[in-house]
């Protein structure tokens, strides 16, 4: 088959991508404000591009739940909501701990080691500032040990989740005390797996999700 012929289409695919994941880094850090309303054309004149790929990156933030849309009125972003912040979360804090016990297992002093390396990277990016490299630090961490899970399943439905939940966790690392808090609760779930105390690295888990929660609802 002619390589020329497939070019086009790789082009296309690769704008849709960026599109979409640079308005999704615009929602999740809040350039683009909650209850922003969207318009492709204003859009698609900044991003310098046709209005096509606008179009389809919000059908993907819908779907992401970080946009909504009213059929031919308008388009907006999402708004955060305290209710739905709790839903998430409690959510999140059950499937992570079902990553965790299946994780348990396999869990080495290699593994461990690699925990306590991702927990000073966080705390590195802390010092730099970087709201976005942050919060990509703090799902490091969690995100190895749902890996070490080895559920797919259970790994996609905690992807998705964790997209909606994103430009919450970024307004609760706006907060320097909070920041210090989630290093010494990662801290925490390393010691209590250090010690083989499954039950203190479930239940240190969970809490370093519930302060999360905690420190927005009072926001």
């Amino acid at each position: 088959m002619d390589n020329q012929n497939k070019e086009p289409v790789l082009k296309r695919t690769i704008m849709r991508d960026e599109v979409y994941h640079t308005l999704r880094n615009w929602i999740i850090t809040g350039k683009l404000k909650p209850e922003t309303k969207l318009k492709d054309k204003e859009l698609s004149e900044t991003l310098g591009i046709s209005r096509t790929p606008i179009r389809e990156a919000l059908l993907r933030l819908e779907d992401d739940g970080l946009v909504i849309t009213k059929a031919n009125r308008w388009t907006l972003v999402a708004p955060i909501e305290v209710k739905e912040a709790e839903n998430l979360y409690s959510i999140v804090w059950t499937l992570e701990k079902l990553a965790m016990q299946q994780a348990l297992p396999h869990m080495d002093a290699a593994v461990i080691q690699e925990l306590k390396q991702l927990n000073e990277d966080l705390l590195q990016t802390m010092k730099d500032g970087d709201k976005m490299a942050i919060l990509e630090a703090d799902n490091a961490f969690h995100h190895r040990i749902i890996l070490l899970a080895d559920n797919v399943e259970l790994h996609k439905l905690l992807v998705s989740l964790k997209v909606k939940i994103q430009r919450m966790e970024i307004r609760y690392f706006s907060e320097n005390d909070a920041l210090n808090r989630s290093y010494n609760e990662h801290s925490d779930i390393i010691h209590a797996l250090e010690q083989q105390d499954d039950g203190a690295a479930l239940a240190a888990l969970e809490a370093n999700w519930k302060y999360s929660l905690e420190r927005l609802q009072n926001m």
